[in-house]
């Protein structure tokens, strides 16, 4: 009995909802009706402790001053423009309107490009409390909502869990890998979650363990995720998508030293002056050492510097570490990768077009040679479905102008063409090799030269219209840092070059092109001097 008075004491102390009220009052005559060593009265008691720790009422203010929002964000984050705007938008109409239903924003993008950090910058400049629970495996759908008290070691949700640890109605509630969610026999999470999620039905979400609804619709949810064809249709409907792109080399650049490297410096107990690594050095790293959207492989690398550092000046050899971009081997050891360079000479049937990768924007070879045989269409450099199809366009494409090319009509029938796309270790699809592999295609059949200084991308039809491809920022920076000075891209995607920087836009000449002859107007040139009919093709 003196329990019972005890748990009535706490209720009196909080603030309740009356609902509320009369069920915690219930739950306690029962207890109180009960012989003291029943199990059941742990269980009750249990039950009326959760429910005393939920935040009913608790709020904290929110802090409403935009400029000293927007300065939390910049000071924790480089770059993001489009998702920073949005938590300032959010926060602009907070003021207007005082309550807000919270909005649902899904940051997507590769990994290590600061979407869980960003979670965090948001509660920081709102000034509200900040949890987070990771969906990544959650395979039950009981994870969300919560067990029956009836069942032994029943415990509430992972939101419900999320609201007692926050302790306030309206924190920044962030799901992380929202699309790693799996379903099994268990029921499907990401069912369970279609209530948290949505705006109209959240002021009421109800657990299997409280009994009581709950009301959510104060709270900020974020959640992340790497890629969106593996979030359910239902769930990604009562999302607001915020593309987060990879970083360009220039805002890598930025991150590392304004962010990464003093945070390491300090994480390894080293003073400003003890290491200094130049900024032509930290692109070196970004170049040679790293290959990836985000950052979380180039601060790794950073560390190392650091550790070595630190063992220098520990061991006395020196007081100060100074890196300059020719000693970098001599810390990391040898360059990781090469970043594709653009060709020296103009080829025949080799062609540069461009791929878009989970890491980034990159070059990719096409080559392809023709010998005599019986007419086989070879693929090879480990090609998915999309672009074996994709080649076979190209293919019938070239077959159905042979006249206008000055082939014969049955080129194809006397000789064998083989396709290959190097580093075949690397699996390849997509549609968007298909006017590089046509290009290739005819240099090689017409022996004429593609020009060095051209990279290429885009979907090809059987008429040889040219498709809008996507990642076009991505891929032009590959283009840019490899060296080629004209990117041929489909007409349709001239709307994304507003998102390309100024200092790529300003050094490549970008070419919309509509139709396959466009492309090859751009991409073969003449060559007066032809030595041999093969040139020799470089080969890394």
């Amino acid at each position: 009995a003196e329990k019972a008075d005890e748990l009535r004491t706490l209720m009196e102390e909080k603030e309740l909802p009356e609902r509320v009220k009369e069920k915690i009052e219930k739950e306690i005559d029962r207890l109180e009706k009960m012989p003291a060593s029943s199990a059941e009265g742990g269980v009750i008691r249990n039950y009326v402790d959760m429910l005393l720790s939920l935040p009913w009422t608790e709020s904290t203010e929110d802090d409403l001053d935009i400029l000293k929002a927007e300065q939390v964000l910049d000071a924790d984050h480089y770059g993001l423009e489009k998702p920073k705007e949005r938590v300032l938008e959010y926060l602009a109409v907070q003021k207007l309107v005082k309550k807000l239903k919270g909005p649902i924003l899904c940051l997507v993008g590769p990994p290590g490009v600061g979407k869980t950090s960003l979670a965090r910058s948001i509660a920081r400049s709102l000034n509200r409390k900040f949890v987070r629970i990771s969906l990544g495996g959650v395979r039950d759908e009981a994870e969300i909502r919560g067990h029956r008290r009836t069942y032994v070691g029943a415990m509430p949700g992972r939101i419900i869990q999320g609201m007692k640890t926050a302790g306030s109605i309206n924190p920044v509630f962030l799901l992380d890998e929202i699309d790693k969610m799996a379903a099994d026999f268990r029921g499907d999470p990401s069912a369970a979650l279609l209530e948290v999620l949505d705006p109209e039905q959240n002021n009421t979400f109800s657990d299997h363990f409280v009994e009581l609804p709950f009301d959510l619709s104060n709270v900020m949810f974020v959640t992340t995720a790497n890629t969106v064809h593996n979030i359910p249709r239902p769930l990604l409907d009562r999302m607001e998508m915020l593309f987060i792109p990879g970083y360009t080399e220039l805002e890598k650049l930025q991150i590392a030293s304004r962010y990464l490297l003093p945070k390491q410096r300090k994480n390894h107990g080293l003073e400003e002056g003890q290491l200094s690594i130049e900024d032509d050095t930290l692109l070196k790293i970004v170049r040679e050492y790293t290959r990836e959207s985000g950052v979380r492989n180039l601060e790794q690398q950073i560390a190392a510097l650091c550790r070595k550092a630190a063992k220098i000046i520990v061991s006395g050899e020196k007081e100060q570490v100074s890196i300059l971009p020719a000693e970098v081997k001599d810390y990391l050891g040898a360059s990781k990768y090469r970043y594709g360079m653009a060709e020296l000479e103009d080829q025949i049937g080799t062609v540069t077009g461009l791929a878009w990768t989970e890491v980034g924007g990159d070059t990719l070879l096409i080559e392809v040679t023709v010998v005599q045989g019986t007419g086989k269409l070879i693929l090879t450099g480990q090609l998915g479905d999309v672009m074996k199809e994709s080649a076979q366009a190209a293919f019938s494409y070239t077959r159905s102008k042979a006249e206008e090319l000055g082939l014969a009509p049955d080129f194809y029938e006397k000789n064998d063409i083989h396709i290959h796309i190097p580093e075949g270790a690397i699996p390849k699809d997509g549609p968007s090799a298909g006017i590089t592999i046509a290009t290739a295609l005819i240099s090689a059949l017409t022996k004429r030269y593609v020009s060095k200084d051209v990279a290429m991308t885009g979907e090809i039809t059987l008429r040889g219209r040219v498709l809008p491809i996507g990642g076009l920022k991505e891929k032009s920076l590959a283009a840019h840092r490899a060296g080629y000075k004209k990117i041929l891209l489909p007409k349709d995607n001239e709307r994304d070059l507003k998102d390309i920087p100024e200092s790529v836009r300003s050094d490549v000449e970008f070419v919309p092109v509509s139709h396959m002859d466009q492309v090859l107007k751009h991409a073969l040139v003449e060559h007066h001097n032809e030595i041999s009919s093969e040139a020799p093709s470089s080969v890394h």
